[in-house]
């Protein structure tokens, strides 16, 4: 139904450029016939004036007619359902047919003027051809292009053979058909290139449009991956070390064991609340409430005050600013490099600069026992690879420096 409806839109343009045509020529002729038939003597007896413009009157009404019924169709959607695949060929036949007809069988019959003759006759209807050539072009292939060319001329030139007319030169005829049919073929082809490039190209846009659509879906999904490994993953890890510390105090200290659980359960509602945000939002709410700074602040304090560590904090004030993609990538950066020591280094003292010269540079560094830079890396940790792929998305870089007993130093550059 689609390409039914986009080729009645078609035909319909069509139609509109035919009765403008139409109006133009009678313009052409009023202005070209009048004052030259008042001019001429009349015969005695002579008809009058009005009977030997009779078949101009005539050319017009049925040219006239046939464009406007033509547009109707075009606009007539049942007999588009009901014609369905064959509408668009019948259409270009009523147009292609229409002016030849008429040309042939009325236009010979015009009082004697500019535009009674041959030349006159190609005149009159080459424009309506050149649409209908230009329907089929934009419709069918190049071979269509010469059927239809070849079709023409030997449709106009077998009416001129049996309408029997004085003073016709039949060879001058044939000549303009053959000029005709030539030119038709090479406009045709030009057209008909133009529209398949075209159609190439928007085949490669759609194509282009579709993958790009599932880069995105990929790349939001990957987000989504860090932001839960960023949210959930750090939580649950938080509460499988707290059980497992309270199932070893169990039988030995139930008070401390106690106090585990209490934490896991602050825990656990804290992963939730965490989870239900990056879930409904994927932006962390402390950028949105304090801005970058304080959150960072925020996450360093927080840490340092839960796991007992010395903090050196150097933050920039004021930050320039930036972009929310850039802010909540040193934010997670930042929270991820937190967790990491947190777990692994055993640091008793860790520091943080957040700082912007030209590039914004976020340092995050501790006094752990460091680890292995080689054997770390071939193990895929996945926190060291999702704020790879975080600094790369914002258009930065991260780099990690540690060795065993000397700490470790993360610098992400954006």
């Amino acid at each position: 139904m689609r390409a039914t409806e986009e080729s009645a839109r078609v035909l319909r343009t069509a139609a509109w450029i035919w009765l403008g045509f139409l109006l133009s020529i009678i313009v052409m002729d009023f202005i070209l016939y009048m004052p030259q038939l008042q001019a001429q003597p009349l015969p005695d007896p002579g008809p009058p004036l009005r009977i030997r413009l009779f078949p101009v009157y005539l050319f017009y009404s049925f040219n006239g007619l046939t464009a406007l019924l033509f547009l109707a169709t075009t606009y007539w959607d049942w007999i588009q359902e009901q014609l369905d695949e064959i509408f668009y060929p019948v259409m270009l036949v009523v147009i292609a047919a229409t002016p030849i007809f008429i040309s042939a069988l009325i236009v010979p019959r015009f009082p004697p003027g500019p535009l009674a003759n041959a030349e006159g006759m190609a005149l009159r209807q080459l424009p309506v051809l050149f649409i209908a050539l230009t329907l089929v072009a934009w419709k069918y292939q190049f071979a269509h292009v010469v059927v239809f060319s070849l079709s023409v001329t030997v449709l106009e030139l077998g009416l001129i053979a049996v309408n029997p007319f004085e003073n016709r030169n039949i060879s001058v005829y044939l000549f303009l058909a053959i000029i005709r049919t030539i030119s038709f073929i090479a406009v045709g082809y030009v057209i008909s290139a133009l529209v398949t490039r075209l159609r190439e190209a928007n085949a490669n846009l759609t194509h282009y449009a579709s993958t790009l659509e599932q880069l995105t879906v990929s790349r939001e999904r990957n987000r989504l991956a860090r932001e839960l490994h960023d949210t959930l993953a750090h939580s649950l890890t938080a509460i499988s070390v707290s059980l497992e510390t309270a199932k070893a105090y169990f039988d030995i200290d139930p008070k401390e064991s106690r106090a585990l659980i209490d934490r896991s359960l602050e825990a656990t509602r804290k992963g939730v609340d965490e989870t239900r945000r990056a879930l409904k939002a994927l932006r962390s709410s402390d950028l949105a409430d304090m801005g970058l700074r304080l959150a960072v602040q925020k996450a360093a304090e927080s840490a340092a005050s839960r796991f007992n560590l010395e903090l050196e904090l150097t933050l920039q004030d004021p930050m320039p600013s930036l972009s929310p993609d850039v802010e909540q990538t040193i934010l997670r950066v930042t929270q991820e490099a937190i967790e990491n020591l947190t777990k692994h280094s055993r640091a008793k003292k860790f520091g943080i600069q957040l700082f912007s010269n030209g590039r914004t540079t976020l340092i995050v560094e501790d006094n752990g026992v460091g680890f292995d830079m080689k054997s770390r890396e071939s193990s895929g940790h996945f926190g060291l690879v999702g704020m790879r792929e975080r600094a790369e998305l914002a258009g930065g870089t991260l780099k990690v420096e540690s060795d065993k007993g000397k700490g470790t130093r993360v610098v992400l550059t954006i």
